[in-house]
């Protein structure tokens, strides 16, 4: 029964992820998170991290890990089919759609009003990382004063590499290694 329903809810976050798969991060929250209750805040923002770092899309990333950790490889493998199935007959069908009528106005309107909807999504999920790294907590806390100053220094230093063009890779690794300081001295 797990297996049926990690597929079913997996495909449906793979029907509505329109916009790669930082969008379908709030998706499979609420899912994981909110819904189901299969894995703690903590939990998926790890998993998010760890879909960051290993090679391949992120949605599809996530789904795999997530799916491992609720229900095994089996979990893995139905999460993973799941999310894949509805953008592979999805872009099977708006390619050949788009292919013919691509050019016509109602058409771009409908991805013109797509776009805006993605930054939703994405916004979204950011806001909830957010919460999470800066007060250790799911909710936004009702003393914002609490903050976490570990946590605000990673946030801000892997800010300023990014805008500095280091690699994803270099500033996840560098902040993995400040985080493990910053521990060890007692600040996270």
């Amino acid at each position: 029964m797990i297996y049926w329903l990690l597929f079913w809810e997996f495909c449906k976050v793979g029907v509505f992820c329109v916009g790669g798969g930082y969008a379908s991060m709030p998706l499979i929250q609420a899912c994981v998170v909110d819904t189901y209750h299969w894995l703690s805040m903590s939990e998926f923002i790890d998993i998010f991290t760890i879909s960051q770092m290993t090679p391949g899309p992120i949605g599809i990333n996530a789904a795999t890990f997530a799916g491992t950790k609720i229900a095994g490889i089996g979990g893995a493998i139905c999460a993973t089919v799941g999310f894949v199935t509805p953008s592979l007959l999805l872009g099977i069908i708006l390619a050949r759609i788009f292919l013919k009528y691509g050019d016509i106005g109602a058409i771009r309107g409908i991805l013109n009003g797509l776009r805006p909807a993605v930054v939703a999504l994405i916004c979204a999920a950011s806001l909830s990382f957010i919460v999470l790294a800066l007060w250790n907590t799911e909710e936004i806390p009702s003393d914002l004063s609490q903050i976490h100053i570990g946590g605000l220094l990673v946030l801000v230093l892997a800010y300023v590499a990014i805008h500095q063009k280091m690699g994803v890779i270099r500033v996840l690794l560098g902040s993995g290694v400040v985080g493990l300081l910053l521990g060890l001295a007692g600040f996270i």
